[in-house]
């Protein structure tokens, strides 16, 4: 369990088209899925992103940055990393990036295997997918070294 005071955290997933988002805290070290927001041509919806941070008051941000299997970085790394700097730019949290290869399929077999025991009774829905990947990225890092 992380030594110290607890810290608030949110996590986001970004994407093209949809960006998830995740909250936690490093007491507890869990994290929960928050929310799925739209992200366009014309950029991630700003106020709602703004509406997480006056709820959750973060002292940190995580942000996945997609890589390939290879280790390699992946087509959308440069877009997460500057949507990264862009949230401490606007919010003055610390941000940090973490590889988020497979949390996308990581999340989708835990929201899979929900929906099988009977805790989730509709069907697995995309946003559930970005939500719940976020989460995953979340925890990682609460349980990565050093925390």
């Amino acid at each position: 369990m992380p030594a110290g005071p607890a810290r608030s955290v949110l996590a986001f997933d970004y994407g093209e088209r949809r960006i998830g988002v995740a909250a936690g805290n490093t007491l507890t070290a869990t994290a929960r899925p928050l929310a799925t927001l739209r992200n366009s041509v014309s950029g991630p919806d700003w106020e709602a992103i703004a509406r997480c941070f006056e709820s959750w008051r973060p002292e940190v941000v995580v942000v996945g940055v997609p890589y390939n299997m290879n280790g390699t970085r992946g087509r959308l790394a440069q877009a997460a990393e500057d949507f990264a700097a862009e949230l401490g730019a606007r919010f003055g949290a610390e941000v940090v990036t973490v590889d988020e290869r497979l949390s996308s399929r990581e999340a989708e077999e835990t929201l899979r295997e929900r929906r099988r025991s009977g805790a989730l009774r509709r069907r697995v829905r995309r946003e559930d997918v970005d939500g719940e990947a976020a989460s995953v990225l979340l925890r990682q890092w609460l349980c990565g070294p050093g925390r």
